[in-house]
């Protein structure tokens, strides 16, 4: 089965971190979290966000590198991110910059993006570019005008090697994170608060563990709360220190509770294609909640 890895899933949540600005609903100018994709829907074959249970014969992911064949597993290898505008001390940001800032620091060949394969985005809104590491391909589909498609060597993703350096550089370029090598705030203790606090008490209560008040206090509550996650994948702590390790298992029991199950019986056709349920989804996210 398809699944998402941990360094991926890293990426993922430092991305929502700093750019899903209000937590508490969705917003336009928000990246929010069904904007950040790694694994691709049961229907998707082939291409860097299916594992081994899904690449097609003579699929491009695999057979054009030899990182990607040696590199090889269930792991989605691809990260998609959504549309965002952010503005900081330093100005107004949204997805276009950072695909144009991460495709100039991948043809730079900084050594934070050596395992990135290619970034299919738009610079504008309106065209579609393609950097490949590999020179094969110059484009990609329509709908990279409004997400930004990132691939990296199955190798590199296999290996469990960090890739969110090149991420924080970003967030630190603009003015989202102040500390001189970017280091983002994803870690806490018992007595901190703010919103990394806050976005581990959410991270607890979307997979079984909660918290109780969403508030950004790492208190008692938090703590206890930590102790229960990690102890029902066989860790014993006192939950009162949420670093690197904590967090990797926090992202394993997010894989664990979210992953597809085993596919069921084929269905009846619906009365509405896959397009269509997708165009009013859209619609319904752009609008807000109905009034009432």
């Amino acid at each position: 089965m398809t699944t998402a890895p941990a360094n991926l899933l890293a990426v993922r949540q430092l991305l929502l971190t700093h750019l899903n600005v209000d937590k508490d609903r969705v917003r336009a100018d928000d990246l929010e979290p069904a904007e950040v994709g790694i694994v691709g829907d049961p229907a998707h074959r082939g291409g860097y966000h299916c594992g081994s249970d899904r690449v097609v014969s003579r699929d491009y992911s695999v057979v054009e590198s030899s990182r990607d064949r040696a590199g090889l597993s269930s792991y989605a290898c691809a990260l998609d991110v959504g549309q965002f505008e952010v503005t900081t001390p330093k100005g107004r940001f949204d997805l276009p910059h950072y695909s144009r800032w991460l495709v100039a620091q991948c043809e730079a060949n900084t050594p934070d993006t050596r395992d990135i394969r290619e970034v299919i985005y738009s610079p504008d809104g309106r065209t579609v570019r393609r950097w490949d590491r590999l020179g094969k391909r110059t484009s990609g589909d329509s709908s990279h005008r409004w997400h930004t498609h990132q691939s990296y060597f199955r190798d590199a993703i296999k290996a469990g090697r960090d890739q969110t350096a090149v991420i924080r550089r970003y967030l630190t370029e603009i003015g989202l994170t102040t500390t001189s090598e970017g280091t983002a705030q994803m870690f806490c203790k018992h007595g901190d608060r703010g919103e990394n606090v806050r976005a581990l008490q959410y991270a607890l209560h979307n997979i079984g563990f909660p918290p109780g008040t969403i508030d950004g206090t790492y208190g008692d509550a938090t703590a206890a709360a930590l102790k229960k996650a990690e102890a029902s994948i066989g860790v014993t702590s006192d939950g009162k220190t949420y670093d690197a390790d904590s967090y990797t298992r926090i992202q394993a029991l997010f894989v664990k509770r979210f992953s597809a199950g085993e596919r069921g019986p084929k269905g009846d056709p619906g009365g509405l294609t896959m397009d269509q349920v997708a165009t009013e989804l859209a619609a319904r996210i752009t609008a807000g909640p109905a009034a009432t």
